[in-house]
């Protein structure tokens, strides 16, 4: 691994690292911010999924989380949004390809040689995180928009793995909205029935474990009614009997305005629950 950034922030350290990823066969960065307790003793990690055409660097400079890590003795983790460089395939606009990972693994070329995030986040990294840095194994996620979907299919599908879940304004049913059409055909193929594996609302049907989701949404958000709708997952945790705390924001918009406005209560969230 390569350090390519550190800065002291609120008593501890904000650093980028570089790394060789075997999982997606390509270079990856990932953010790393160690709070003032990592000094003494393990940290549990809060992971951070970011959204379409973001990299590790949108969370770190835009959230305004560092802050409240600190007080709580979080370290936080923020890996880039899909696998990167000259052989890695791309395509053109902002929803398919490089910056648009999806959180899956692929199965269809020319995405599976590297497009396996979901390995990459559940496995490769956190085992990188805890063998280098003083992390404890205690799990926490987040995420928005895209990372959102991330975020809660990855939580959904690793019962005991992950102590809490929370997201901002996520791609709840992919399978029905643009957004995750696209991709999921792309990178999954044509066939439906294999979608599901990836989609929250179909998950929480089967969930063996009750963990509780967290999630907030603006009302002012310009994809609400075409990309998010938060009314299928609610719809699909009452059929199931799954704990959902939607909290719907008026005003608020899509933006990192909108997350550095609530993370403090998402950090204060895993932290509770972390601890426990």
């Amino acid at each position: 691994m390569q350090r390519t950034e550190s800065h002291a922030c609120h008593g501890g350290y904000q650093e980028v690292w570089q790394h060789e990823s075997a999982v997606l066969d390509c270079t990856m960065r990932f953010a790393v911010y160690l709070p003032p307790q990592a000094q003494d003793r393990a940290c549990p990690v809060l992971y951070w999924l970011s959204g379409l055409t973001c990299s590790e660097q949108n969370f770190i400079t835009k959230a305004g989380a560092q802050r409240y890590a600190a007080e709580h003795g979080l370290i936080l983790v923020a890996p880039d949004t899909s696998p990167r460089g000259a052989d890695v395939a791309d395509a053109e606009g902002y929803d398919l390809g490089q910056g648009a990972g999806f959180y899956l693994n692929a199965t269809r070329e020319p995405w599976a040689a590297h497009y396996r995030m979901y390995d990459y986040v559940v496995d490769e990294l956190p085992a990188l995180v805890e063998a280098q840095f003083p992390a404890s194994d205690a799990r926490a996620v987040s995420g928005h928009s895209m990372g959102g979907h991330g975020a809660l299919a990855i939580a959904l599908k690793n019962p005991g793995r992950y102590r809490s879940v929370s997201a901002f304004s996520p791609i709840v049913a992919p399978s029905q909205v643009p957004w995750g059409q696209k991709a999921f055909a792309a990178y999954l193929g044509e066939d439906r029935d294999g979608w599901r594996e990836w989609d929250t609302t179909e998950l929480v049907a089967q969930a063996r474990e009750r963990l509780p989701l967290l999630i907030d949404q603006g009302e002012a958000d310009e994809f609400l009614t075409t990309q998010l709708k938060p009314e299928l997952l609610s719809a699909a945790c009452a059929a199931a009997g799954h704990p959902l705390e939607l909290r719907l924001r008026p005003g608020y918009d899509h933006s990192y305005y909108f997350i550095a406005s609530f993370i403090g209560e998402h950090v204060a969230h895993h932290a509770a629950a972390l601890r426990g």
